[in-house]
């Protein structure tokens, strides 16, 4: 009996210190090649308040966090990113004059991707091409339909916004409120 408690325990403590294993996009890129999966872009900026709450209780939920490290490559990347990076044979920087009079200003990759705002999370596909993007902050039970949905190639199907709702309304989740 005690062994059984003993192995229960082990894993409640292993599974509620998930952790999603943030890459950088060149990295997820790169095991793309290797082990095709999804990537999920989470933008965010250092300033951003709901990024902060996203990123401890949304992006910090076991449940999340699972689903994230089984399914997709999660990347992180700030929007105002200062570094240049290389990605889709190319190069996108961040040489806006603006910085040096010490304002914000986008990355050439956050544009790229049509993200105009943070917390905006990018969905691609196994080739690193754009499926959507969320816009704002959500909940880990917000998001949770989605990775399924994503994952599981169910956008490919569903198409109207009734078939959408009935998704949702049949989407049971393992997110206890």
């Amino acid at each position: 009996m005690k062994k059984i408690i003993s192995i229960i325990l082990l894993l409640l403590i292993n599974f509620s210190f998930a952790q999603v294993k943030w890459m950088t996009i060149e990295e997820a890129l790169k095991a793309q090649k290797e082990n095709p999966k999804k990537i999920l872009v989470d933008f965010y900026a250092d300033w951003c308040g709901p990024c902060k709450i996203m990123d401890k209780n949304t992006y910090g939920h076991a449940v999340i966090a699972q689903i994230l490290n089984e399914n997709y490559y999660p990347v992180k990347f700030n929007a105002e990113e200062k570094n240049s990076i290389e990605v889709f044979g190319r190069t996108f920087s961040n040489d806006n004059k603006e910085h040096k009079k010490g304002k914000n200003s986008l990355h050439e990759f956050t544009q790229y991707m049509n993200v105009g705002a943070v917390p905006s999370t990018v969905f691609l596909d196994e080739k690193g091409g754009p499926i959507t993007i969320l816009q704002g902050e959500l909940s880990a039970k917000e998001l949770e339909p989605y990775l399924e949905f994503i994952s599981k190639d169910l956008f490919k199907k569903i198409r109207t916004r009734d078939q959408w709702e009935d998704y949702q309304k049949k989407f049971k989740s393992s997110i206890k409120d």
